[in-house]
């Protein structure tokens, strides 16, 4: 059996701290909600004295029934001075009504006596009062060591103080945290060790990513001994972040032999980064590690003609196990099995001796070389690749068009005319847009939904503009990356023009030529 590590979530106090992230009542409730199904063991819910946010939160997680999680409020030792059972913070986290209280104190001599101004042993007295109190309110307390590695490396015998004295006092955990984010691993495993080794209640870990090692600190701890990790979803947090657990959950499971959270929720770990994401309103991270869309994506033709023969040879999982999949990346760099395994996942059914193979891979490079990109446009690779095969006639021409811009008034207006042969018949007709580029869409689409009513349900959902070669002014070669959606799937397309416009009716008829393609 795996050793047991516990996840303590940090998300909803600690992660909206970042820069750009806030969350509503109903947005942490959400949240917490999908962490507990997921299968953490503590959901940090915030600071219920800090502002009105966090006491609505705690009322309204009380009254709901969580399957796994234990939902904790956070706050910090009593103060200075004012005896424990009159601070106006033990009566807030007691009215947080939570069965898990977390409580940070200061380790480090240096906050004592300078940040606090304190004397050492009333520092102490307070992070011993405030434990006591807590759990005879009959409360699970984590203890949580402000800058427990800073304040072990300057005055490691008061470091150790502090710590015992929370054990003392009664603390089901003593959380090492790496406030300042600045220790490296081979230092937080030695003082992890030091603690491991004096006391004898659980011990965790909490760390921030200022070094970019935030996850690795924490794998540093946990093979040091510690049994509780504390971070934050997609690594939100204080300056540069906290420890993603997007990240250390899966390296705990496939790589440590440690048992975090149930083996069942790991296919789910993507579609949660991305639900936390999406409920912060900030953009997925495309390189975060096991979850990113480029995680398991290959490019180069050795790198793909190997895990064609054998995944893992490339691959240190199998994407499927955290919710992700495999990429094939097309490019310039790109060799004749990207080609076969890209053209599988788009539906053509091309083997090694498919005679058209050497001229679609040629025909790739030569494109990628005038500035075509493909990843990020498979309907005009599927294109590409079926004119090659001469599976099919094109379904329409655009014979002729015109874009204009005049200002009326404070107003400016954008007209496009299109005209479009389908067949032996012709469309001609003319749209107003917002700009020349959705004034041209709307003229293209009105003249082909008369012979296509398909078309109808295409949307364009993004549009990406690229300078290629900005030395050469205004003349230089644009490329124009658009994505478009029928409502039942999501397709990219590319054009490249010294001219922005042409390069956009390249991708906007690449992108109606590939709602019409069938597999």
């Amino acid at each position: 059996m795996k050793p047991q590590i516990e996840i303590y979530d940090t998300t909803l106090r600690d992660g909206s701290q970042g820069e750009g992230v806030n969350f509503s009542v109903a947005d942490k409730l959400r949240i917490a909600e999908r962490l507990d199904a997921f299968g953490v063991q503590y959901i940090e819910g915030g600071w219920p004295g800090s502002n009105p946010k966090d006491l609505e939160f705690f009322k309204q997680a009380a009254r709901r029934k969580w399957k796994h999680a234990k939902i904790a409020a956070f706050s910090m030792t009593r103060r200075k001075g004012v005896a424990v059972e009159t601070d106006e913070l033990m009566r807030q986290i007691l009215e947080a009504d939570t069965p898990v209280v977390t409580i940070v104190g200061k380790t480090w001599l240096l906050h004592v006596t300078e940040v606090l101004r304190a004397k050492p042993d009333e520092n102490l007295a307070m992070i011993g009062d405030t434990i006591r109190f807590l759990k005879d309110h009959g409360k699970t307390v984590i203890y949580d060591a402000e800058h427990s590695f800073d304040g072990c490396k300057d005055e490691p015998d008061y470091a150790l103080a502090t710590w015992q004295a929370a054990e003392k006092a009664g603390a089901d955990c003593v959380v090492l945290c790496d406030t300042n984010g600045g220790c490296l691993p081979g230092e937080v495993a030695r003082i992890t060790a030091v603690a491991k080794g004096k006391l004898t209640c659980p011990i965790g870990i909490h760390t921030h990513d200022d070094c970019g090692v935030g996850v690795a600190n924490a794998v540093a701890a946990v093979d040091a001994g510690a049994t509780q990790v504390q971070g934050t979803i997609n690594g939100y947090g204080e300056r540069t972040g906290n420890c993603n657990l997007i990240s250390i959950i899966p390296l705990l499971h496939f790589k440590m032999n440690r048992s975090a959270v149930p083996a069942q929720s790991l296919p789910k770990l993507k579609e949660l980064s991305e639900f936390v994401d999406e409920i912060a309103n900030m953009r997925h991270n495309p390189r975060q590690p096991w979850v990113g869309a480029t995680a398991f994506a290959h490019k180069g033709g050795m790198h793909v003609h190997a895990i064609d023969r054998v995944a893992r040879s490339y691959e240190h999982i199998q994407p499927e196990a955290v919710g992700n999949s495999r990429r094939v990346l097309i490019s310039d760099m790109s060799g004749r099995t990207n080609i076969l395994m890209k053209s599988a996942e788009l539906g053509f059914k091309l083997t090694p001796d498919t005679p058209e193979l050497k001229a679609i891979t040629a025909r790739v490079k030569e494109l990628e070389n005038e500035g075509y990109e493909y990843e990020a446009a498979e309907g005009s690779l599927a294109l590409l690749i079926s004119k090659t095969l001469k599976h099919r006639d094109l379904p329409f021409r655009v014979d002729a068009y015109h874009v204009s811009m005049r200002r009326n008034g404070a107003e400016n207006i954008c007209e496009a005319t299109v005209k479009v042969i389908v067949g032996g018949q012709t469309a001609h007709t003319v749209a107003e847009g917002d700009g020349p580029v959705n004034a041209l869409d709307g003229a293209l689409r009105l003249a082909l939904v008369k012979f296509f009513p398909q078309l109808q349900n295409v949307t364009l959902t993004d549009y990406k503009v690229r300078i290629l070669d900005s030395a050469t002014g205004t003349a230089a070669k644009t490329r124009v990356l658009i994505q478009s959606s029928d409502g039942k799937r999501e397709w990219g397309t590319v054009g490249v023009d010294e001219n922005i416009i042409e390069a956009s009716l390249q991708a906007l008829v690449d992108s109606m030529e590939f709602a019409l393609l069938k597999k």
